[in-house]
C-alpha cells in the first residue's frame, strides 16, 4: 500500500472545503466535536467520551500511520471532521468519515467523502469500500450518491459496532463507477 499512498495529495481543496493532514492545532475542536454520543453511536473506532488526548493520540499516530491516510475537513479555515481511507494489505481501503453535528445535513460529508475519492482514483486505488450501520441511513444515502453500491448486509467488523446489522459497500473504479 506504501507505494500507492505516496500518490495521495497531503491536501485537496473543493468549492467549500479544504482538506488537510490532521495537526495537534485541529485537536480542541476536533475532541468538541468528536465527543458527541450521536457520532459514537454510529462509528466503529471512534472512543467516548472523546478526550483532548484522543485527538492528540490521532493526529500523532494514526492519522498518516500504515493502516490509514486521513484528512481533517476544515471549512473557512475551522476544523469540522475527518475524512480518510483505512488501508488493508489484503482487501481494499475503506473509506470513512465523520462530521461535527453542527456540520450536518450541509452536503459537507459528500463533498469531502466525494475529493477523497477522486484522490484516491487518481492515485491508482482500483477499488473502494465503505460500510455503515444498516441504521445510519444519511450515511449509506451518501455513499450511494458519490457512487458506491452495496455487495451486502451482515454484523459489523469490529470495535464499538461489532456484531451490529451493518450495510457493506463497494466503488469499483475498472468497472468505470465514478463519482
Amino acid at each position: 500500500m506504501d507505494s500507492i499512498t505516496k500518490n495521495l495529495p497531503a491536501s485537496i481543496e473543493t468549492d467549500r472545503l479544504v482538506l488537510t493532514t490532521p495537526t495537534l492545532a485541529h485537536v480542541p475542536e476536533m475532541a468538541v466535536l468528536a465527543n458527541s454520543e450521536a457520532i459514537y453511536s454510529v462509528l466503529s473506532r471512534l472512543p467516548h467520551p472523546y478526550a483532548q488526548s484522543d485527538g492528540k493520540f490521532f493526529v500523532e499516530s494514526i492519522a498518516r500511520g500504515d493502516s490509514e491516510f486521513a484528512w481533517s475537513i476544515l471549512l473557512q479555515d475551522k476544523f469540522i471532521g475527518v475524512v480518510g481511507l483505512h488501508l488493508f494489505a489484503d482487501k481494499p481501503a475503506e473509506l470513512g468519515y465523520w462530521l461535527g453535528e453542527p456540520h450536518w445535513g450541509m452536503g459537507y460529508g459528500s463533498e469531502a467523502a466525494s475529493a477523497v475519492v477522486a484522490a484516491a482514483r487518481n492515485a491508482g486505488f482500483v477499488t473502494l469500500s465503505a460500510c455503515a450501520l444498516t441504521t445510519n441511513t444519511a450515511s449509506l444515502n451518501l455513499l450511494r450518491r458519490i457512487g458506491f453500491s452495496q455487495t451486502h448486509q451482515g454484523p459489523g467488523p469490529q470495535g464499538t459496532n461489532a456484531g451490529a446489522p451493518t450495510t457493506f459497500m463497494r466503488l469499483d473504479f475498472a468497472n468505470g463507477e465514478t463519482t
